[in-house]
């Protein structure tokens, strides 16, 4: 079995922004999950505030090299053989802040009331047990999904992006960015904007997965 036939056959999530309504139905779901203790993993941004109302999820990407858990002094955050990047470990945490800091995406946020760094972690304790993770059993869009490649992405009319470039840093992910782009990668702009690479096919009518495959049945399309 190739490393790209293993990879897509593992579950993982996929960020739709363009089906995220902020409603915040995985905020308040993942504040409920019984590991949180109360608080949420995920949180809901606007794209770009001043110029329009869009939101999408953030959630952790699960990075191939977690840049987190590589800057950790302590050891404290762990990826496990599936590649899910783990909160910090409290009996390890030294309240250092340095994962808040790296993170590419600004995923880890540091908890002053219990002094731990806490993020997403895939909800581990329900998908090692075949249940989907929090937030994505309630969105109510598809914005966030979970599943493996090959039962998400023939579904779409969006393509999986799991490149992002931040300067001259390549990060891929473990988590995927369903995006109507043709390129391989997403750049992304000081601000955390994504840059013009994520355009809109101009070829009117026919998307990604249209150019993938030559017959396909989308009666289960979104």
């Amino acid at each position: 079995m190739t490393a790209f036939r293993e990879k897509i056959m593992q579950e993982t999530m996929f960020i739709d922004p363009q089906r995220c309504i902020g409603c915040r139905s995985c905020v308040a779901a993942c504040r409920e999950c019984s590991t949180h203790k109360g608080y949420s993993m995920i949180f809901v941004d606007y794209i770009d505030r001043s110029e329009t109302t869009a939101t999408m999820p953030t959630l952790c990407m699960h990075c191939e090299e977690p840049t987190c858990a590589l800057v950790c002094p302590a050891d404290a955050i762990k990826q496990n053989e599936d590649g899910i990047v783990m909160s910090a470990l409290k009996p390890r945490c030294l309240d250092c802040r340095n994962c808040v800091n790296a993170c590419p995406f600004g995923v880890p946020k540091y908890n002053s009331e219990i002094h731990l760094q806490m993020k997403c972690d895939m909800c581990f304790d329900r998908t090692s047990e075949g249940l989907k993770p929090m937030c994505a059993s309630v969105c109510p869009t598809g914005a966030i999904s979970f599943g493996t490649y090959e039962q998400i992405v023939p579904l779409r009319r969006t393509k999986p992006v799991n490149a992002h470039v931040f300067g001259n840093q390549e990060v891929k992910t473990k988590v995927y960015l369903m995006l109507p782009t043709d390129a391989d990668e997403v750049t992304v702009d000081g601000c955390g904007v994504f840059e013009g690479r994520v355009a809109v096919d101009a070829r009117e009518g026919e998307s990604w997965i249209d150019t993938q495959v030559e017959e396909s049945d989308k009666s289960n399309e979104f």
